[in-house]
């Protein structure tokens, strides 16, 4: 399987000019631990996920002071990007903007080996530059519970078809969430993956994806937001 196979084409977006705070938020809203940060251009200029997040004043959890040795041995810059991080107010301050990204074609084997080496979640997908998706670890577990018990028909061009034209039809519905980007296919067989507003727009997905034609059967693994405190 490649990651036009498995990849989440409705992605979360974030703008560099977002308020760290704001940014928070989102990720909360949508139950997800980070996101690519998008210019206008659709150009994917950094990431930003919980942990560009997890050392902030607003909530005490600062660096602690350092010991007047480790200040010695510490480079200037090593203590600006540390203060930035810390105290930057917007995302662009804040976000990883060393992207790894990978393309549409690239097999799962080789996204799994990179997201394991480089100790990160997930990695944008570029078409000519541009953001058209993103594949994380949780597609990659979903790729994986999508084959079990199920045998090997060779019908991965089908499947490509299938789950292209499901997409287009989703994408023409205003009632389709985040979720209908999380979408497998597999021998025919439509898997559902991610969350839903409402028990409704599971059932409405699984009734579109059934009169898509070659598709064998309609597996529904979605769940609803999860609920956090507010902010």
């Amino acid at each position: 399987m490649r990651v036009v196979d498995v990849m989440t084409t409705n992605v979360i977006q974030v703008d560099p000019e977002m308020t760290v705070k704001a940014a928070a938020k989102l990720l909360v809203d949508h139950g997800i631990s980070g996101a690519p940060v998008v210019d206008a251009v659709q150009h994917v200029v950094g990431m930003i996920s919980e942990g560009d997040m997890l050392q902030r004043p607003e909530i005490g959890t600062e660096p602690r002071r350092r010991s007047w040795w480790l200040d010695l041995v510490s480079s200037n810059r090593e203590l600006t990007e540390e203060y930035i991080k810390s105290n930057g107010h917007k995302v662009k301050d804040v976000m990883t903007d060393r992207v790894i990204s990978v393309g549409e074609a690239t097999p799962l084997g080789e996204v799994a080996a990179l997201l394991e080496a480089r100790r990160i979640k997930r990695v944008p997908v570029l078409r000519d530059g541009k953001l058209v998706g993103i594949v994380s670890r949780a597609n990659l577990v979903q790729a994986l519970a999508s084959t079990i018990e199920e045998p090997v028909l060779k019908s991965e061009a089908k499947d490509q078809e299938i789950r292209a034209r499901l997409l287009t039809e989703l994408k023409a519905q205003k009632w389709a969430g985040a979720a209908s980007g999380n979408i497998l296919v597999r021998n025919g067989i439509v898997h559902l993956w991610g969350f839903v507003s409402a028990p409704e727009e599971s059932q409405a997905m699984r009734i579109l994806a059934e009169g898509i034609p070659d598709v064998r059967g309609v597996e529904a693994h979605t769940e609803g937001y999860p609920v956090f405190p507010g902010f």
